[in-house]
């Protein structure tokens, strides 16, 4: 190609990049007085005054302003046409190659696949860096063009979502100030300095959105001076603050046709991207979270790329709604939240029957498994702490007492009173492996601001274990946890996937102990068979671990269940066995737990199963409704032969209607639902209705007990 044809080409995308500034034709051996105004275009590149040996410097922004030449910097014309001339070898992800001349920017690499697949790239990674698709590769590159498809770019352009938002709230109430608008789980917020807002206000907002989408408004990127940024954001306080506080260097902006905001990128070509969105709520924040800062308004949104996926995400919402744990809790009478306890749930009656069931479950499958029940006190000793190591690693999460001028504190986790239990005599390797379990009451400090009903306690109760045993027996141990684990959470319907955290830097123990215990932890993985993630410096302070992370039928994902392998503790507490040989010998110890925080799990099974629990954990699973007042004494007798055979049943003595005791023992989810009225107490019978709708007419007393005690006592829903 000759040079002229290569500067038809670069004019070309100058143009069709809009770029404010134009280029000079000339050659590797011209200097400024040789070039000329190429297509009656401005010039880009400006002769320096004082400049003799044909230096040419950049003068505007262009495709090239990422190259090493900065603005204002020299830039001589073989320098220059070495650039726009040279040979870009991209690798894609598969390992292929394609060469291209000109240097191109990401969405020439999109089109040279195809134009259908690059109107649906969203932005492109250069060796490992979100860049915008119109960013010029200038060398050699690995390049992953991100789609609509990746996981990446929906955050990218929710992002772009933000802006748009910001630029029709300018739109609607020009004195507004803007100052951060980041991407959050699910969606996007903006704090804004403006007048309160309501739910009233979105759509005038949304329709200014909509109008900004359809115009498809292209998102440039724009790098200034520090102080070019101050000049420009002269009037926007919070924005001059953000830019204060930056290094010196240039600054970042992207413009949005008559909007431009402070902003790293990388960001959706053009506004058009955004296909689907809504804006969801408004609250107060103050600026940089500091209450003697002025107030704004942060409003909330989300964005799709597509309006199914918006209608599913408004049903998730409501879905998740109704479901909130919070909300059944009271609603159910199963616990309570009170100013007198921050943090601490308060369980009632009918929560008590959950919890109890919970654990009567949790125990028969641990002692099926070879596990003993141990409990240890909930404050100990500051020297305790310190020889654990949670007294320098955990502190600031936990709480202190003094008594009788000693330090106490209470116990954030089980373990260092199991060491306590386990050294109280000597062993034998023939007792190995030892699996002590305990339900024990832990405290941790945790900010007000992040209390979220059972979710996120001050006080609960961790169905901890400790195993000890012999290195050989790591695997097998870790196997049998994982195997538990599964059983446990298959009997309510939960799958889960696993995932392998390594060392973090605040850690203690070895380098040698710290690698046998994470590749003991991986070997058993690997054994198990189950695909599994790895969370690189995400492991406990004492060891690595495998966390469960368990799916509800709303596709959430929880954290409960760990396995942690630990090699420190033993050390620091001297434990210890006597081997084959009569040595002593040091135990490898698992700290395990299935369910987690047991208050956790348990606000997470009210959502999974929207409070109409299986009968085997429902609170009352059966209520007996007498047609009338003459029949409650009756009834109370019927109510005593089922208890007699384990089924939690209740009276509804009230003076109402049947059709409204049924309607709330439905609105309650209890599953079995009885009438009586003279008819079955003349024949002893009942009349059964389940949750489902259907009634069922003369159910004899034994035939009803024998065909809903083995769904408890199995522990299965019932089928119809």
């Amino acid at each position: 190609m000759e040079n002229g044809d290569y500067l038809t080409t670069i004019s070309a995308k100058m143009k069709d990049a809009e770029i404010d500034g134009q280029l000079l034709f000339c050659t590797q051996q011209s200097n400024m007085s040789d070039s000329k105004e190429f297509c009656g275009l401005k010039p880009l590149f400006e002769r320096g005054r004082g400049d003799s040996d044909g230096t040419l410097r950049l003068s505007a922004f262009s495709w090239l302003a990422d190259h090493d030449a900065e603005p204002h910097n020299p830039l001589k014309p073989a320098t220059f046409f070495q650039m726009v001339t040279t040979m870009i070898n991209i690798t894609f992800p598969d390992g292929n190659v394609k060469a291209f001349e000109p240097p191109p920017a990401g969405l020439d690499v999109a089109k040279s696949i195809s134009e259908g697949f690059a109107r649906n790239c969203v932005a492109m990674e250069l060796n490992g860096t979100l860049l915008d698709l119109n960013t010029p590769i200038t060398e050699d590159a690995q390049v992953r063009l991100i789609t609509t498809k990746d996981p990446e770019a929906l955050e990218i352009m929710r992002h772009s979502a933000a802006h748009v938002m910001a630029q029709a709230v300018l739109r609607v109430c020009k004195d507004a100030k803007l100052t951060i608008g980041p991407v959050v789980e699910n969606g996007f917020y903006y704090d804004i300095d403006m007048e309160p807002v309501s739910a009233d206000d979105f759509p005038k907002i949304e329709a200014e959105m909509k109008k900004i989408i359809k115009e498809k408004i292209p998102l440039c990127r724009k790098e200034v001076s520090k102080s070019d940024a101050l000049e420009f954001y002269k009037d926007e306080p919070y924005k001059r603050e953000m830019i204060s506080e930056l290094a010196d260097g240039t600054i970042s902006f992207y413009e949005q046709g008559d909007f431009t905001d402070l902003c790293r990128g990388p960001h959706v070509p053009h506004t058009g991207f955004i296909k689907a969105f809504k804006l969801m709520k408004v609250s107060g924040a103050y600026w940089r979270a500091d209450q003697t800062q002025p107030q704004l308004q942060r409003i909330y949104g989300t964005a799709f790329f597509d309006k199914k996926e918006l209608k599913e995400h408004l049903h998730f919402i409501k879905e998740a709604k109704r479901r909130n744990h919070r909300k059944l809790g009271l609603a159910l009478d199963l616990f309570s939240f009170h100013d007198e306890a921050p943090g601490m749930a308060f369980f009632h009656a009918k929560g008590m029957e959950l919890w109890n069931a919970l654990l009567d479950y949790w125990r028969e499958e641990h002692r099926a498994d070879g596990y003993v029940e141990t409990q240890t006190p909930i404050m100990l000793t500051r020297n305790l702490w310190e020889r654990s190591g949670h007294w320098e690693n955990y502190r600031e999460n936990m709480y202190f007492s003094q008594i009788d001028d000693f330090e106490y504190a209470i116990k954030p986790m089980n373990c260092p009173g199991g060491m306590l239990l386990y050294g109280m005599r000597p062993h034998s390797y023939k007792e190995l492996p030892i699996r002590a379990a305990e339900i024990g009451l832990v405290h941790r400090h945790e900010l007000s601001g992040v209390l979220s009903g059972l979710f996120r306690v001050r006080a609960f109760h961790q169905d901890d274990a400790h195993i000890f045993m012999t290195p050989d027996m790591i695997q097998d141990e870790i196997l049998g946890v994982l195997r538990l684990t599964a059983r446990i959470y298959q009997t309510f319907g939960l799958g889960f996937h696993l995932e392998l955290s390594t060392r973090p830097e605040k850690s203690i123990g070895s380098d040698e102990q710290w690698e046998m215990a994470t590749e003991g932890l991986r070997a058993a993985l690997d054994a198990y068979g189950m695909d599994y993630k790895i969370n690189e410096g995400d492991g406990a302070f004492y060891g690595p671990k495998i966390d469960s992370h368990i799916l509800d039928s709303l596709k959430r994902t929880w954290q409960c269940g760990t396995i942690q392998l630990d090699m420190s503790l033993p050390d620091r507490f001297d434990l210890s066995y006597v081997g084959k040989s009569g040595e002593k010998l040091r135990p490898i110890m698992i700290h395990r737990t299935v369910y987690g925080s047991i208050e956790r799990f348990l606000g997470i099974l009210v959502e999974h199963f929207a409070g109409r629990f299986p009968l085997w954990m429902a609170p009352v699973q059966a209520i007996l409704l007498p047609m009338n007042d003459d029949l409650v004494p009756y009834a109370k007798e019927v109510r005593a032969i089922l208890a007699g055979q384990g089924l939690r049943a209740e009276v509804d003595e009230r003076t109402e209607s049947l059709n409204k005791k049924v309607r709330e023992a439905q609105i309650n989810y209890i599953p079995l639902i009885l009438t009586i009225g003279a008819r079955e107490k003349d024949a002893g019978t009942l009349s059964v209705r389940t949750l489902d709708g259907k009634v069922e007419h003369g159910v004899s007393h034994e035939a009803f007990l024998n065909r809903v005690m083995p769904y408890i006592k199995e522990r299965r829903d019932m089928e119809g």
